[in-house]
């Protein structure tokens, strides 16, 4: 595999990981404080997982539009950390 696709994939996966964690503690907190979002805790993870898998495809495509080798859209000539 090489490089740029490993930089990719470790990029994917950091931002699929964080976004369900985001999620997840949001939907507690949110249950928590509100009578708005009443679910288990299994539901919870169930739901948490829609917007990580949204951030796969999300992901996926970016790897083709933006910089070589991350999950980003912005194009190289556009991404100001593609300078540093």
């Amino acid at each position: 595999m090489p490089q740029s696709a490993r930089k990719a994939l470790a990029d994917v996966a950091e931002r699929t990981v964080l976004t369900y964690v985001e999620a997840f503690l949001g939907l507690l907190l949110a249950g928590a404080v509100t009578d708005i979002v009443d679910l288990s805790v299994l539901q919870t993870a169930s739901v948490a997982a829609l917007p990580a898998a949204l951030t796969v495809v999300k992901g996926a495509i970016g790897t083709r539009l933006g910089q070589i080798g991350t999950a980003s859209w912005l194009p190289a000539k556009s991404d100001p950390t593609a300078r540093l």
